[in-house]
Protein backbone atom coordinates (compact mmCIF):
# COMPACT_ATOMS: atom_id res chain seq x y z
CA UNK A 1 0.00 0.00 0.00
CA UNK A 2 2.53 2.70 1.13
CA UNK A 3 5.39 2.53 -0.71
CA UNK A 4 8.82 2.61 1.27
CA UNK A 5 9.26 5.93 3.83
CA UNK A 6 12.46 8.04 2.73
CA UNK A 7 14.25 9.63 5.86
CA UNK A 8 14.95 13.14 4.80
CA UNK A 9 16.94 14.94 7.92
CA UNK A 10 20.50 15.93 8.24
CA UNK A 11 20.48 16.27 11.94
CA UNK A 12 18.19 15.43 15.01
CA UNK A 13 18.29 16.02 18.43
CA UNK A 14 15.22 15.35 20.55
CA UNK A 15 16.29 18.47 23.19
CA UNK A 16 15.93 20.92 20.83
CA UNK A 17 16.94 20.26 17.38
CA UNK A 18 14.78 19.09 13.89
CA UNK A 19 15.68 17.41 11.18
CA UNK A 20 16.17 19.01 7.54
CA UNK A 21 16.65 16.85 4.44
CA UNK A 22 20.24 16.34 3.46
CA UNK A 23 21.97 18.97 0.63
CA UNK A 24 25.80 18.74 2.38
CA UNK A 25 27.56 19.39 -0.40
CA UNK A 26 30.85 17.94 1.80
CA UNK A 27 29.18 14.32 1.74
CA UNK A 28 28.15 14.27 4.75
CA UNK A 29 25.07 11.68 4.79
CA UNK A 30 22.30 10.28 7.15
CA UNK A 31 23.41 7.03 8.09
CA UNK A 32 21.10 6.45 11.59
CA UNK A 33 19.00 7.73 14.06
CA UNK A 34 19.12 6.38 17.76
CA UNK A 35 16.24 6.89 19.80
CA UNK A 36 16.39 5.20 23.82
CA UNK A 37 12.55 4.37 24.21
CA UNK A 38 10.82 2.97 27.28
CA UNK A 39 8.83 0.06 25.81
CA UNK A 40 11.17 -1.20 23.15
CA UNK A 41 8.14 -3.65 22.23
CA UNK A 42 5.59 -1.32 21.98
CA UNK A 43 7.93 0.82 19.85
CA UNK A 44 9.27 -1.46 17.68
CA UNK A 45 5.71 -2.62 16.54
CA UNK A 46 4.99 1.15 16.20
CA UNK A 47 7.91 1.70 13.94
CA UNK A 48 7.34 -2.00 11.93
CA UNK A 49 3.22 -1.49 11.74
CA UNK A 50 2.32 2.16 11.99
CA UNK A 51 5.37 3.47 10.45
CA UNK A 52 5.50 0.55 7.82
CA UNK A 53 9.52 0.19 8.26
CA UNK A 54 11.26 -2.79 7.79
CA UNK A 55 13.39 -4.61 10.76
CA UNK A 56 16.54 -5.19 9.44
CA UNK A 57 19.40 -7.39 11.27
CA UNK A 58 21.17 -5.53 14.15
CA UNK A 59 24.55 -6.91 15.83
CA UNK A 60 23.57 -6.79 19.71
CA UNK A 61 21.35 -9.43 19.94
CA UNK A 62 20.84 -8.65 23.32
CA UNK A 63 16.91 -7.96 22.97
CA UNK A 64 17.55 -4.28 24.15
CA UNK A 65 17.67 -3.30 20.38
CA UNK A 66 15.58 -3.28 17.18
CA UNK A 67 16.97 -1.75 14.48
CA UNK A 68 14.49 -0.55 10.62
CA UNK A 69 15.36 0.36 7.82
CA UNK A 70 14.37 4.45 6.73
CA UNK A 71 16.22 5.02 3.12
CA UNK A 72 18.42 3.02 0.83
CA UNK A 73 21.56 3.91 3.33
CA UNK A 74 20.00 4.90 6.60
CA UNK A 75 18.38 3.34 9.60
CA UNK A 76 16.52 3.87 12.89
CA UNK A 77 18.04 2.11 16.02
CA UNK A 78 15.61 1.75 18.54
CA UNK A 79 17.32 1.17 21.95
CA UNK A 80 15.32 -0.27 25.19
CA UNK A 81 16.15 1.75 28.63
CA UNK A 82 14.40 5.06 28.58
CA UNK A 83 13.72 5.70 32.56
CA UNK A 84 10.25 7.18 31.14
CA UNK A 85 7.93 8.23 28.59
CA UNK A 86 8.13 12.86 28.45
CA UNK A 87 6.73 15.58 26.75
CA UNK A 88 8.38 16.91 23.44
CA UNK A 89 7.68 20.08 21.69
CA UNK A 90 6.49 19.49 18.01
CA UNK A 91 9.01 21.59 16.96
CA UNK A 92 11.79 18.83 17.53
CA UNK A 93 10.28 16.54 14.90
CA UNK A 94 12.07 13.98 12.20
CA UNK A 95 10.38 13.93 9.09
CA UNK A 96 9.73 11.25 6.46
CA UNK A 97 8.73 11.57 2.97
CA UNK A 98 6.10 9.36 1.51
CA UNK A 99 4.65 7.99 -2.08
CA UNK A 100 0.74 8.77 -1.48
CA UNK A 101 -0.25 11.05 1.99
CA UNK A 102 -3.68 10.17 1.58
CA UNK A 103 -3.02 6.61 1.09
CA UNK A 104 -0.76 6.70 4.19
CA UNK A 105 -3.50 8.69 6.37
CA UNK A 106 -5.94 5.99 5.68
CA UNK A 107 -3.77 3.87 7.28
CA UNK A 108 -3.40 5.79 9.87
CA UNK A 109 -6.69 5.89 10.29
CA UNK A 110 -7.29 2.03 10.40
CA UNK A 111 -4.69 1.91 12.65
CA UNK A 112 -6.58 4.41 15.07
CA UNK A 113 -3.13 6.43 15.18
CA UNK A 114 -3.88 9.92 16.17
CA UNK A 115 -2.66 12.51 13.68
CA UNK A 116 -3.51 16.05 12.69
CA UNK A 117 -1.99 19.07 11.15
CA UNK A 118 0.75 21.60 12.91
CA UNK A 119 -1.71 22.98 15.68
CA UNK A 120 -2.94 19.36 15.80
CA UNK A 121 -6.97 20.70 15.59
CA UNK A 122 -7.62 19.03 12.28
CA UNK A 123 -6.92 16.31 10.47
CA UNK A 124 -6.64 17.98 7.15
CA UNK A 125 -2.62 17.61 6.03
CA UNK A 126 -0.79 20.68 6.93
CA UNK A 127 0.25 23.23 3.76
CA UNK A 128 4.16 24.38 3.75
CA UNK A 129 4.80 27.44 2.41
CA UNK A 130 6.49 25.32 -0.80
CA UNK A 131 3.22 23.47 -1.22
CA UNK A 132 4.56 20.04 0.24
CA UNK A 133 1.27 18.60 1.80
CA UNK A 134 2.20 16.95 5.99
CA UNK A 135 0.57 15.82 8.79
CA UNK A 136 2.22 15.26 12.84
CA UNK A 137 1.91 12.07 14.61
CA UNK A 138 3.85 10.96 17.96
CA UNK A 139 5.28 7.54 18.68
CA UNK A 140 4.82 5.91 21.69
CA UNK A 141 7.51 8.18 23.26
CA UNK A 142 5.86 10.99 22.76
CA UNK A 143 8.43 11.61 19.93
CA UNK A 144 6.79 13.86 16.96
CA UNK A 145 7.61 12.86 13.41
CA UNK A 146 6.41 14.66 10.12
CA UNK A 147 5.12 12.51 7.59
CA UNK A 148 4.87 14.44 4.20
CA UNK A 149 4.63 14.11 0.38
CA UNK A 150 7.65 15.56 -0.84
CA UNK A 151 8.68 13.56 -3.88
CA UNK A 152 12.13 15.13 -3.88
Amino acid sequence: MIKSIAVTFLFFSIIGGTMTRVFAQDGVKADHIALYVKDLKKSADFYKNVMQLKEISEPFHDGKHVWLRTGEHSQLHLIQGAAEITQHDINSHFAYSVNNLADFTKHLDEMHVKYGNWKQDSKEPQLRPDGIKQVYLQDPDNIWIEVNDDKF
